[in-house]
């Protein structure tokens, strides 16, 4: 089975949903991948109306198009960052509030620069060609991951 050529929409968030969708089949795209920002997909509303996305779909199929992907970047960028000042605008909680930013209100800590693991050399490359595992690499996230 061949793959579909999509678009990704969050270069177009300023368009309204429905003509980046007559666009994007104008241009032979066969679906889109839909940006969590704008009015392409909000979160918010596909929790709170079961009716959102039923309309989203009829909106792709009316211009021949199919969704294969949703992006949510922008928020995913802030899982394993310290809020601040640049969270404002792409971290919400459901309540509408945003990120709380650092309360020293200055710079953003400096992040080390040091490589993670060991260099990338013929010594430290498996005869597979594989990069070696890194072991003890502290994690860059201020919490641990869920558990299941």
């Amino acid at each position: 089975m061949p793959r579909p050529i999509t678009l990704f929409t969050g270069q177009w968030a300023d368009l309204p949903f429905e003509e980046v969708c007559r666009l994007a089949s104008g241009w032979g795209y066969e679906g889109l991948e839909i940006a969590c920002w704008g009015d392409h997909f909000e979160v918010d509303k596909a929790l709170a109306d079961d009716s959102y996305i039923p309309a989203k779909l009829e909106t792709l199929a009316a211009h021949g198009l199919k969704v294969w992907a949703i992006s949510n970047h922008l928020v995913g960028q802030a899982v394993c960052d310290i809020p601040d000042e640049r969270h404002q605008r792409s971290c919400r909680s459901a309540s509408g509030a945003t990120a709380k930013p650092r309360a020293s209100g200055g710079a953003p800590p400096k992040r080390s620069r040091t490589p993670r693991g060991p260099p990338r050399n013929s010594a430290s490359t498996p005869s597979s060609g594989s990069p070696a595992p890194r072991s003890g690499t502290p994690s860059r996230c201020s919490r641990p991951p869920p558990t299941r």
